[in-house]
């Protein structure tokens, strides 16, 4: 039998793997929060103006629901190549495997991308109302920083995962952007 090969998903893997997915299912990890704290210098924002995207950020007492993709061992070596070109681009995350628990009561190791708090690209001090200005006005190469919030957010609701602070994130980005906001 061969070893079976997740990924998890917390932001845009969820809507835009990238990859064949042979199966998804809603997971839990432990000891992280989802967080806009990393600033984003290539996908959604440049290096004269960055935006913001998430990262799985250290927090002992934290979790983070998202997606287990599974991804068939056939697939394995072309979908990870394209993740660590993704996910590694300026090496702000670390690739890490770390146990989710999965909405069916499995336990599987997945692939996951984890802030580095000692790279320059770490933000995790900045307040909600900073970090809308910064996602409202940053553009990169994958479109606007705030499609990017949208999506996420939208996804989320669609797999029944509640973010109060996305959403209030959210909230605030669309007054910031929509005519008289």
């Amino acid at each position: 039998m061969e070893p079976e090969h997740w990924v998890f998903a917390y932001g845009s893997l969820m809507w835009d793997p990238g990859f064949a997915v042979a199966e998804c299912v809603r997971g839990r990890v432990n000891g992280f929060s989802r967080s806009f704290c990393m600033q984003s210098v290539v996908y959604r924002g440049t290096e004269e103006n960055p935006g913001l995207v998430l990262a799985l950020d250290a927090e002992p007492a934290a979790f983070c629901d998202g997606l287990a993709l599974r991804v068939a061992p056939r697939d394995w070596s072309e979908a990870l190549a394209g993740l660590r070109e993704r996910e590694l681009a300026t090496y702000a995350y670390s690739e890490e495997t770390l146990p989710i628990t999965l909405s069916d009561g499995r336990h599987v190791d997945a692939v996951s991308y984890v802030m580095r708090r000692d790279h320059s690209q770490y933000v995790g001090q900045l307040g909600i109302s900073e970090q809308a200005r910064i996602i409202a006005r940053a553009v990169g190469g994958r479109g606007p920083n705030a499609d990017y919030l949208f999506n996420t957010t939208r996804h989320l609701a669609q797999i029944g995962v509640a973010d109060p602070v996305l959403d209030l994130l959210a909230r605030e980005v669309r007054a910031l952007i929509e005519p008289g906001g």
